[in-house]
């Protein structure tokens, strides 16, 4: 079974940076379809961006264009999310994801395994 765990969350200040990890134990890991969506409290899970198995194609939920950057390693089966000028309302818990697909896109339904969730707060 494919687990996932993030790491990187934790307190910034806002206009800072910070990098979320997610290692997958998948061993097909290099044709699965990742992507990161987040839930503040009282929010909705909403996706936040994506990348497909070679990184070929990306998509990047509007609210993070620009300040956000998904990528990947497959030799080390992990993807990244860059998360750069950070404001109060990136306050959320952000999961990874993997889909079977080799592009998961923003749909949630697509993605099939789930990490368990890393904090991250921005201070104003």
């Amino acid at each position: 079974q494919v687990q996932l765990v993030e790491s990187g969350g934790g307190l910034v200040q806002a206009g800072g940076s910070l990098r979320l990890s997610c290692a997958a134990t998948a061993r097909a890991f290099s044709t699965y379809g990742t992507g990161w969506f987040r839930q503040a409290p009282g929010k909705e899970r909403e996706f936040v961006a994506a990348m497909s198995s070679r990184g070929s194609s990306t998509d990047y939920a509007d609210s993070v264009k620009g300040r956000f950057s998904i990528s990947r390693d497959n030799a080390q089966r992990s993807v990244y999310l860059q998360m750069n000028s950070l404001k109060s309302e990136d306050t959320a818990i952000y999961y990874c994801a993997v889909s079977l697909r080799a592009y998961g896109g923003s749909y949630r339904n697509n993605y099939i395994y789930w990490g368990q969730g890393t904090q991250v707060t921005v201070s104003s």
